[in-house]
């Protein structure tokens, strides 16, 4: 597995630069920056010895962009919720997340957002898995390069960003998702449940880290049972 982090509208770019540093310290070199603050003297400054994670870092203007040629997509927030009604905002933590992966051959996008607002709800609506760090309920929200530390050290610890890379493309796995939406049509799903619906698709599939395999074979069941629907109508 490879895995890319992306930092979504960093606002500050002391922040960048030490999660520079900790990605060097963890053996990660992609970086990518989605509209980022300016990034000058203070961000090399506090990327000691990750200086060529900085200096080769990716600016993009869209999330999108961002993801290319990513497989699975994390997400990550302080935010939480304790039920299952927003299931946006639903997470399993870092430690989960480094388990889930450990045999895990693809490539992989971890997102973290903005210092203040983190990821907005459409950004973590693209987002397989959904990540959080255990804290204080009092003040829960870390500091942006605290949480790319302790998220990247998990993996590291299982040895997951050593693995080379096993490229899958992630337009396929949008195709899934899509036959998912085209079997809830075909059967009259209600449409006001179905972003929802589609969404717990997204992550049961995010948890679940299928092979490329069994991706494959579930996409051909699903688009297969929604293709025999359409006949009988």
């Amino acid at each position: 597995m490879s895995v890319r982090v992306v930092l979504v509208g960093p606002k500050f770019e002391g922040n960048v630069g030490a999660v520079a540093r900790s990605m060097a310290n963890f053996g990660l070199d992609e970086l990518y920056l989605v509209n980022p603050c300016e990034i000058g003297d203070e961000a090399y400054s506090r990327s000691k010895h990750g200086k060529d994670v900085l200096v080769n870092a990716k600016i993009v203007d869209e999330l999108d962009d961002a993801l290319q040629d990513c497989f699975l997509i994390v997400g990550t927030s302080g935010i939480i919720t304790e039920g299952e009604k927003n299931y946006i905002r639903v997470p399993i933590s870092a430690k989960e997340l480094a388990e889930g992966l450990e045999d895990y051959n693809e490539k992989v996008a971890i997102l973290f957002g903005r210092e203040d607002q983190g990821l907005y709800q459409d950004e973590l609506a693209k987002c397989d898995i959904l990540v959080t760090i255990p804290s204080s309920k009092q003040y829960p929200v870390l500091n942006l390069s605290h949480a790319v530390t302790i998220v990247i050290y998990e993996l590291f610890q299982k040895g997951a960003v050593l693995k080379k890379p096993h490229q899958a493309d992630r337009t396929e796995k949008e195709m899934l998702l899509r036959r998912f939406d085209e079997l809830l049509d075909a059967i009259d799903y209600p449409p006001h449940r179905k972003e929802r619906t589609s969404i717990m698709f997204r992550r049961m599939i995010g948890r679940a880290v299928p092979t490329k395999w069994e991706f494959y074979t579930l996409m051909g069941v699903i688009g297969d049972a929604a293709e025999r629907i359409r006949r009988k109508e």
